[in-house]
């Protein structure tokens, strides 16, 4: 849920709204040390882990002075039921607004509904005050923004982020919940409220009205007049890439945090009149020793078509034709693929991608794309996983390829894949669907059955394996591995917390069921990645050999 913690202060801290997690109804996940030469209580753990399709864990949600004293209960309690779609299945977020109310953000089993609560804290008695409804999913932020002083009209209201139009824009509510109206819209989204100058009628919020590629800080006003049209957002960032901002308190001048494919991180002190530079802060120098002799090149972005004419977004790291000749190259597509996370931008964070560029410097062609159901591309666009898991994700990827080798930049019987988690598994699954065309792929840490990982995130896009069976069985690795021809590469940590180290065993039992060759690399004291220093080498190495040996 990206909620990071179960206690929240008020906005006069006098008072401390949190949590109350019963977890004893969920079944103990034992995870061994196998790794270790003792033996017993200190060589295991066990978390309570709910599994697709199995009941959560109960909230509550009370309140309590910050100088002690009795706890008030909320009316409200949230998962343990055996509904198949509780409406009241998660406690997604805690805010509080002015005058000491408090508000909780609860969503229903199905991600389909979202109800906003708002409570009086002497009595714990609840009002809804909105309700938000997608037939897709209800994605979760954190642009709920309560407003204190300002114009009458909205004084005491809220700022709101919906996704129904499709794209995720700001409104106005006012404090019984009623919206007064867009703050923004159009075809791209805003990522995150930075600051509101309720005195001035102003928000500034982080989106990507320049593009999927970029972000960028914007100020748009708080309330247009209902005979007015809605102005369009004035950009106060000018550079191409990416903007983290953080305004001060005075609502006069911000820090920027900018990289791009051409720039490391600088920070500059910026006006939030009009976004002129004030003075640098820090200026990253191209003459450091170490920058040098990396020799970075950023790699290129292009754009192509899905087979559905949807613009999908792709970035090359192509070997010196200097010392390698002219394309095509070996290929190695680096892939994640999942919902919420988006590889391909003009970031730094590419040109960094020091893997990539081992492999260039290697002979070696690295590609990524941003398959249809990644972020920052608006609801139609990241929906097109529901239900789709292993399906559209791994034909996009399998069109990326096509691409490359239609440009003559990748070889036939050359193209190989690497991924971790859900790129782990996403390089499994396209490995053993596609075996004409990809030669070998590595999978780190993959969910190779869905029915093996969590309720929020498993039944978000899967649904409920009770009722999507064939989904569930089409989107396991298991039900493809018959297909396979290329050589697989296998990575895992074998106290994984997070992705068990048993989707990884349950995939090794149906390739020998299936006759099919394997390669297994783990690390019995290691979790989700490997994080010791002499592992990650370790690792790196392996990885490598596999690559040359396979590709």
């Amino acid at each position: 849920m990206d909620r990071k913690n179960g206690y929240w202060w008020s906005l006069d801290s006098k008072f401390i709204a949190f949590t109350e997690v019963d977890s004893s109804d969920i079944p103990l996940f034992r995870i061994m040390h196998q790794g270790k030469s003792s033996v017993g209580s200190e060589a295991q753990e066990d978390h309570p882990y709910p599994f697709a399709g199995a009941s959560n864990v109960k909230v509550r949600l009370g309140v309590v002075s910050s100088s002690g004293g009795p706890i008030t209960w909320m009316d409200l309690l949230c998962g343990g039921t055996d509904q198949p779609d509780s409406e009241e299945e998660y406690l997604a977020r805690v805010n509080w607004m002015h005058g000491n109310t408090l508000i909780a953000q609860v969503l229903n089993r199905s991600h389909s509904k979202l109800k906003i609560l708002k409570f009086d804290i002497k009595t714990g008695k609840r009002k809804v005050l909105l309700v938000e409804e997608q037939g897709t999913w209800v994605t979760l932020h954190d642009c709920f923004t309560p407003l204190d002083r300002g114009v009458t009209k909205f004084s005491g209201g809220f700022i709101w982020a919906s996704e129904k139009t499709g794209f995720k824009h700001l409104y106005l509510h006012d404090a019984n919940g009623t919206c007064l109206g867009p703050i923004t819209e159009g075809d791209w989204m805003v990522e995150q409220i930075a600051g509101v100058n309720e005195a001035a009628g102003l928000v500034y919020f982080t989106g990507t009205l320049e593009g999927p590629l970029e972000s960028h800080l914007y100020c748009a006003k708080l309330f247009t007049d209902g005979n007015q049209a809605l102005q369009g957002p004035v950009k106060l960032t000018h550079s191409k890439g990416k903007h983290v901002v953080v305004l001060d308190h005075h609502m006069k001048n911000f820090v920027d945090i900018h990289d791009s494919l051409d720039s490391p991180p600088k920070v500059l002190l910026c006006s939030l009149l009009d976004g002129s530079s004030i003075m640098p802060l820090y200026e990253p120098s191209f003459t450091v020793p170490r920058f040098k002799r990396l020799q970075l090149e950023p790699p290129e972005l292009v754009h192509l078509r899905a087979v559905d004419g949807t613009t999908l977004y792709g970035v090359l790291y192509k070997p010196d034709e200097t010392r390698f000749g002219p394309p095509p190259y070996k290929t190695l597509i680096s892939v994640y693929g999942g919902p919420s996370v988006q590889l391909v931008s003009d970031s730094w964070i590419n040109t960094v991608d020091m893997r990539a560029q081992y492999l260039r410097s290697k002979g070696i062609l690295v590609w990524k794309l941003d398959n249809r159901g990644t972020a920052r591309r608006g609801l139609k666009f990241e929906g097109s996983l529901k239900y789709n898991v292993g399906r559209i994700d791994a034909e996009d990827q399998l069109t990326g390829a096509l691409w490359l080798l239609e440009k003559g930049l990748a070889e036939v019987g050359h193209i190989g894949l690497y991924g971790w988690s859900y790129g782990g598994y996403l390089s499994a699954m396209t490995l053993a669907r596609f075996p004409d065309v990809f030669r070998c792929a590595v999978s780190g840490a993959p969910v190779t059955s869905w029915d093996g990982y969590d309720t929020f995130y498993t039944e978000k896009y899967m649904g409920l394996p009770s009722e999507k069976e064939e989904g569930y069985e089409y989107s396991s690795v298991m039900h493809h591995v018959h297909k396979m021809e290329g050589r697989l590469l296998l990575v895992h940590g074998m106290i994984d917390e997070n992705v068990h180290f048993r989707h990884t065993a349950r995939l090794v039992n149906a390739l020998v069921a299936a006759g099919k060759s394997y390669e297994l690399l783990i690390f019995p004291d290691e979790r989700h990645m490997p994080r010791r220093h002499r592992d990650r080498i370790y690792m790196e190495e392996r990885i490598w050999e596999f690559i040359e040996r396979n590709l």
